[in-house]
């Protein structure tokens, strides 16, 4: 721990974790694994197991659409659930409302399926996004709206401030290098849908929450991926702080349990714009057979399908009470010192003949990014290691990172300097691709993407020190070749 200090005092505050490390997480050390996926799931701890368990065998719970004894008792705890969701991110229950999803996918689709885009509107995005939002493009194409996605700079990978000011269709002026001044709009929201991630699930980049306040004054509705960025910190959308009109969550990405659980939290007369589809069980107040006719229900229960998992939603609440318990402010300077000792080693590591081991791809410091970092490892010729050799002996160390293209296409595409004038001339290749393999061949990409590590709850400096006993001992000095490695899944 001294290495750590001697750049980070501070972490000497965060020992909490590691006691609740050997209590609550103790399955961490007792199996001799190294978790460094945090952006790909949190870790739950044994007392959510317990919590659940115990509500189960206390108490008897049905579906909530009755009025019965189990109903009542489900629909009580999944209003609860609702309530502190709000009271987390200090919403009032005025101005926003929770809709239940599965995941934040599911809050994205919510979004993309109801919303009134038309030939008038644009869906303007960051090339920084999951592809739960790029896949939004596809509702506003077949609705004849515009997409239009501002671009990436630099090797940070920030989003381009002019271009944004651009794509929003407003005047602009830098202050500093994170906002963009924009001219007042109406005030009414005719243009579009404007999508981007608080936090960079790719690159750890935390994108400025000063964004929604000037894409909504250009006439803009705004949807904030925040699955990446809740983890480690605090949103607050009381009234003087910017107020998206969309946010998208997946509680197990912050405290690992419940997965198939997650968020749309909606601002109330942002979702009286919306238009839903369809209805369903669960969704309508009542429906006709005789005549076409249906009338929605109101407000989150008309976006809410079927039956809610009403045994897994209550174990929100419990989590959200755990995270508060230990501290957010806690986890967030702990990611923050790990991030910031990892990116120093990383930057350190050398070849026998001091060539560099890896390249970062983001920002390379504590800069306005969070705890996930995206790096390749490079070989003693100074060529990209392939990320299957690096994901295949990581597991067989015990170790548990992530590796492609996380589900960011943007971020893989500026990380390796690739726009559409690479792409644009193997369209009607790209057309009959059948593996992700030949996309690679066809894009001249020198990998499928990157590795990426990333911190979280109950991340120590053992883990960090692990993992560079692994990368020390299996990549320096090594020249590597693609012989024998399997076929890529998809992104």
């Amino acid at each position: 721990m001294s290495d750590i200090l001697e750049s980070f005092p501070e972490y000497r505050k965060t020992a909490a974790l590691d006691r609740l490390r050997e209590t609550e997480y103790s399955y961490l050390d007792e199996q001799g694994h190294i978790y460094l996926d945090y952006t790909g799931a949190g870790l739950a701890a044994k007392a959510q197991y317990a919590a659940h368990n115990a509500r189960l065998s206390e108490t008897v719970f049905g579906n909530p659409h009755s009025v019965s004894p189990t109903s009542e008792s489900s629909t009580r705890l999944v209003e609860d659930a609702r309530a502190q969701v709000l009271r987390h991110l200090k919403a009032s229950a005025h101005t926003y409302t929770v809709i239940f999803t599965q995941n934040a996918t599911g809050a994205a689709r919510l979004v993309a399926e109801a919303y009134p885009f038309s030939r008038n509107k644009t869906f303007v995005l960051t090339a920084d996004n999951h592809n739960s939002v790029n896949g939004i493009r596809e509702f506003a194409k077949a609705r004849h709206a515009r997409t239009v996605y501002v671009p990436l700079q630099g090797t940070e990978l920030r989003v381009n401030p002019s271009a944004l000011a651009t794509a929003l269709g407003g005047h602009w002026w830098e202050w500093g290098i994170d906002k963009i001044g924009l001219a007042k709009g109406a005030g009414t929201r005719e243009r579009g849908l404007f999508a981007y991630p608080a936090q960079s699930n790719f690159s750890g980049v935390r994108h400025p929450l000063e964004w929604v306040t000037l894409a909504q004054q250009c006439g803009f509705d705004v949807l904030l991926d925040t699955a990446a960025y809740l983890p480690t910190n605090e949103l607050d959308l009381s009234d003087k702080n910017p107020q998206p009109d969309f946010l998208m969550i997946s509680w197990y990405k912050l405290f690992g349990y419940p997965t198939g659980v997650g968020c749309l939290v909606a601002r109330r007369d942002a979702l009286a714009r919306l238009a839903r589809p369809w209805f369903s069980g669960g969704s309508v107040l009542t429906a006709a057979v005789g005549i076409p006719w249906h009338k929605m229900a109101a407000n989150e229960g008309a976006f809410e399908d079927g039956t809610l998992n009403f045994l897994s939603i209550p174990d929100i609440q419990f989590g959200l009470q755990w995270l508060q318990r230990i501290k957010m402010s806690v986890i967030s300077t702990r990611v923050k010192c790990l991030t910031g000792w990892f990116i120093q080693r990383l930057l350190a590591l050398r070849h026998s003949d001091g060539t560099p081991m890896a390249q970062i791809y983001g920002p390379s410091n504590l800069r306005r990014r969070g705890g996930t970092v995206s790096f390749n490892f490079l070989d003693a010729h100074g060529k990209i290691v392939d990320e299957r050799i690096v994901g295949r002996e990581s597991a067989a160390a015990s170790i548990s990172l992530r590796t492609g293209c996380f589900c960011n296409p943007g971020g893989a595409e500026n990380a390796f300097n690739m726009d559409a004038r690479v792409l644009r001339p193997h369209r009607r290749r790209l057309r009959s691709l059948t593996s992700i393999d030949t996309y690679i061949d066809i894009a001249g990409l020198p990998s499928g993407g990157a590795i990426r590590v990333s911190f979280g709850l109950v991340s120590n400096t053992a883990d960090v020190d692990r993992f560079f006993d692994f990368a020390i001992k299996h990549f320096r000095d090594r020249v590597t070749n693609t012989a024998g490695l399997p076929p890529r899944g998809g992104c």
